[in-house]
């Protein structure tokens, strides 16, 4: 499993300096830093962040000039949980598995398998093409995340009372989420019965909820199994919405059929497809 937690703001920073739409970049979550950079090339950063070029101020969701040996300031503003690095040529670390990303549970992939430190030097992929696109609209994220998902493989196993909860309560994210899972704080809803299964197969979005009915939305970098049951899915259009919440963010639920959940993802490819279509040019190639 593994990749961006926001697969979209991955996409519009590579785009903006001329990349394949899943070229390899930097997933930004952790305080302030600084990169330097080698050589000169194009940046983008996408997410909320005060961006700084040598102690100029940049703007993000833009593509930036940086000249050699210069530097780039980057500080979370702690509206949304992730920002998105994106270097024109890509980052070419090893893939692992056909995947330059890290996935951090089994120590692989990226630099070393692990997170990055003071010092580490990450290698460039080539000057990579040009964008036609300056800037980009950032994805609208409201402040209360309304996630649209589907009804889960277990939904039975819960009474109608706990299955109403779901969707008329609010729930907060709480500190203890990463990539894995997303824990939610609210009234409990546990299943009729005891919660453990027979592992089945589980995906990205499902909201497994345990004995303690506190439920957990797994992440790209959940397991491909799990025992527990699920209530619901969130659908793959917001799941990027829920990744962006820091703690302490309110969410709530909507249930969609899937050919409205389809639909949402198709309105998403389409929007993408536009801009990489204005980014590249007509039937050119990044």
């Amino acid at each position: 499993m593994g990749g961006a937690m926001d697969p979209e703001s991955l996409t519009i920073a590579n785009l903006l300096v001329g990349n394949s739409p899943g070229a390899a970049a930097i997933e930004w979550a952790l305080g302030p830093g600084v990169l330097r950079l080698d050589e000169g090339t194009r940046v983008a950063v996408c997410g909320d962040a005060a961006v700084a070029v040598n102690g100029e101020a940049g703007r993000t969701w833009h593509a930036l000039t940086v000249g050699p040996r210069m530097e780039l300031t980057i500080t979370p503003g702690g509206a949304s949980r992730f920002v998105y690095v994106a270097v024109q040529g890509g980052i070419d670390t090893p893939p692992t598995a056909g995947s330059r990303s890290t996935y951090l549970p089994a120590g692989m992939g990226g630099l070393e398998g692990r997170r990055l430190r003071v010092g580490d030097r990450l290698p460039g992929g080539g000057p990579g093409g040009v964008a036609l696109v300056e800037s980009a609209p950032p994805p609208v994220r409201p402040r209360e995340a309304l996630l649209r998902v589907t009804v889960g493989p277990q939904a039975e196993r819960f009474d109608l009372t706990a299955r109403e909860a779901l969707y008329r309560e609010s729930w907060t994210v709480l500190a203890a989420s990463d990539r894995m899972g997303y824990r939610l704080g609210g009234p409990a809803i546990a299943p009729r019965e005891r919660a453990t299964l027979p592992s089945e197969a589980a995906c990205p979005g499902a909201i497994q909820v345990p004995d303690d009915g506190q439920p957990i939305v797994l992440m790209p970098d959940g397991p491909t199994v799990g025992g527990y049951p699920k209530l619901a899915v969130v659908v793959r259009a917001d799941l990027a919405l829920l990744a962006q919440c820091p703690p302490g963010r309110v969410v709530r639920f909507r249930e969609v059929s899937p050919g409205e959940a389809r639909e949402a993802l198709r309105e998403r490819a389409s929007r993408l497809e536009d801009l990489e279509r204005r980014a590249i040019g007509e039937g050119g190639s990044p």
